[in-house]
């Protein structure tokens, strides 16, 4: 079984579709998505797309989507910067029909893949959602949340940028981001099954522009320019998130 793993699209249409349109020339038996098709400028859009799939879809929650089904069942915590909540409310009150497909997303998913063996996904961690760990963490912080998994391989997202390592037996590979890749511009995502193949799809960012613009999303001008146009490079990101502590809302999920 193929498996292709995608995640923080956060409701960048345009590069999902390209996405989807390489992952059909490949041909999979099964996409997983990691979380955080929202917040976004078209997540709506993003979350009929992907239910209309013909091959099976599965998903977990990220903390951009369990932040926006709290505003959709009329709860908002302190956990996200006041200059950031608008978004969140945005996208609760053009989601709202998808309040049930919400809040069915479990944290993690375990997949067998074949040539993989069992494969835990997870948006950030398998115990948080919201927690931060880059390719350049050390293994000492990391060995307590993987070495007591009963897997071989951890998928993971949320901090928007792949990478490949080992943590004591276990394989943790990042699928980078579909929407706010942080680096080269275009979309990342994995391809599972027999290995691991990181993938990196480019698609018309002209074009992806111009649609997001067209939306009435209120931090849609500053998304275009930040995330798809001219995002971050890898090495400002790292250095900003190396000053982070583990457990904060990243400036990633803030669209």
């Amino acid at each position: 079984m193929r498996v292709a793993a995608i995640s923080d699209i956060h409701g960048n249409l345009p590069a999902l579709e390209a996405v989807l349109d390489e992952i059909r020339g490949i041909g999979v038996d099964r996409i997983v998505v990691g979380g955080d098709v929202f917040p976004g400028a078209m997540a709506r859009e993003t979350m009929a797309c992907l239910l209309s799939l013909e091959v099976p879809v599965q998903f977990i929650h990220g903390n951009g989507d369990r932040e926006v089904l709290e505003r959709i069942q009329g709860r908002e915590t302190n956990a996200v910067p006041e200059p950031f909540r608008e978004a969140l409310r945005w996208n609760a009150c053009h989601a709202a029909e998808y309040e049930h497909v919400l809040a069915s997303w479990p944290l993690t998913l375990r997949v067998d893949v074949a040539g993989l063996g069992g494969v835990l996904f997870c948006h950030a961690t398998p115990r948080d959602d919201n927690e931060i760990f880059t390719r350049v963490t050390p293994d000492d912080r990391l060995a307590p949340i993987f070495d007591s998994l009963d897997v071989q391989l951890v998928v993971c997202g949320h901090t928007h940028m792949q990478f490949d390592r080992t943590i004591g037996r276990t394989r943790i590979v990042n699928a980078g981001s579909v929407g706010m890749p942080f680096g080269e511009p275009g979309a990342d995502w994995l391809l599972l099954g027999p290995d691991v193949q990181l993938r990196h799809t480019a698609y018309d960012l002209a074009a992806a522009a111009t649609r997001i613009r067209a939306t009435a999303y209120p931090q849609a001008m500053e998304f275009v320019e930040r995330y798809v146009l001219h995002p971050p490079t890898e090495a400002e990101m790292l250095s900003a998130f190396t000053n982070v502590p583990s457990r904060v809302c990243s400036a990633v999920n803030r669209p």
